[in-house]
């Protein structure tokens, strides 16, 4: 998150508290903020906004940047519930907040930054910015809705199209759709009706590149747990495309494995599935299913940006859109 925005985003949170219990309530939502974080969809939304005409320091630019600021404390609200939901251990390289807190104070943190995210969005005072940042959380939850009853269901007979639609719902809205929507909103304009599928086809291709890197990136760069997607029992796309094929005996090590809350499975049983998905054709399936997600949302981006007010802005945000679907962390 660039620096302006994450003191913005601070500027909203209580600092100083008159009794010790207020002092830690208010240490736990600056906590994750303060992590830092790629601010991937902030940096969309004002990068969508310059394309659309508006000019840093301008009074459309600081809406903007409310509106980013907003987006950010989405986010960060999100994953505090999120972590919990996904027993995770990890977030931006550090333990997640319930493993620092326990649960209850974790989710009443999460809850309150829910709340001053609505007032950056008051903040921003963007005509149709409420309605937006709704039906984003309506998108998300569904995708998550989805996501958990396959876990809490022990489900596996599910196929890639199933995964498509959760990542579609809980990740592509909120990644990209609604950043784009958002800009063009903080420049006064209507947002283009091609920004949905092109971000459905980006945020596809956002969230598999995300679950390559959960099994086979760099844990310094990437800020969480390599493997958890496993050990959580994330329905991925390398997953349901590797069962399809897998031997007898390893689906069948892989479905007891799967049938078992995270503090119950076998470590070196995770590590031997590791190791199969990663030796297995399944990473490549699923890379080159990303590569043309992206294509396809790149060429519709493209094609609408092609009378944009800010042709410089247009080209960068489409460089970022590349690199955002194959990048490395």
């Amino acid at each position: 998150m660039r620096p302006d925005l994450l003191s913005r985003v601070l500027s909203l949170l209580p600092e100083h508290g008159t009794r010790p219990e207020y002092q830690d309530y208010f240490d736990m939502l600056r906590d994750y903020p303060k992590r830092g974080g790629k601010g991937i969809r902030s940096e969309l939304l004002l990068a969508s906004a310059r394309v659309h005409g508006v000019i840093k320091d301008s009074p459309a630019w600081e809406a903007a940047l409310w509106l980013a600021a907003a987006l950010e404390l989405f986010q960060n609200w999100v994953l505090i519930h999120d972590d919990i939901e996904d027993d995770s251990e990890e977030r931006r390289g550090k333990p997640a907040l319930h493993r620092l807190h326990g649960i209850p104070l974790a989710i009443n943190a999460g809850d309150a930054l829910h709340a001053y995210m609505w007032a950056a969005v008051h903040k921003a005072n963007v005509p149709g910015g409420m309605d937006e940042f709704l039906n984003m959380i309506h998108h998300t939850a569904k995708g998550q809705h989805l996501d958990l009853c396959w876990v809490e269901g022990r489900r596996w007979d599910l196929v890639e199209e199933d995964y498509l639609e959760m990542v579609r719902q809980k990740t592509a809205y909120y990644t990209v759709v609604i950043p784009l929507r958002l800009g063009a909103l903080a420049a006064g304009v209507a947002p283009s009706e091609q920004f949905t599928p092109a971000g459905l086809a980006l945020g596809a291709a956002f969230q598999i590149r995300d679950d390559v890197l959960n099994l086979e990136g760099d844990a310094a760069k990437y800020g969480k747990e390599i493997g958890g997607d496993l050990l959580e029992g994330k329905r991925t796309m390398i997953v349901l495309h590797w069962l399809r094929t897998a031997p007898g005996a390893q689906r069948q090590a892989f479905l007891k494995q799967m049938g078992l809350n995270r503090p119950d499975k076998d470590l070196q049983t995770i590590a031997d599935i590791h190791r199969w998905l990663l030796e297995s054709g399944s990473v490549a399936y699923a890379q080159d299913y990303a590569h043309a997600q992206a294509e396809e949302g790149l060429q519709l981006l493209s094609q609408t940006f092609e009378n944009a007010p800010d042709q410089q802005a247009a080209g960068e945000l489409l460089a970022a859109m590349r690199e955002l679907a194959t990048r490395e962390a």
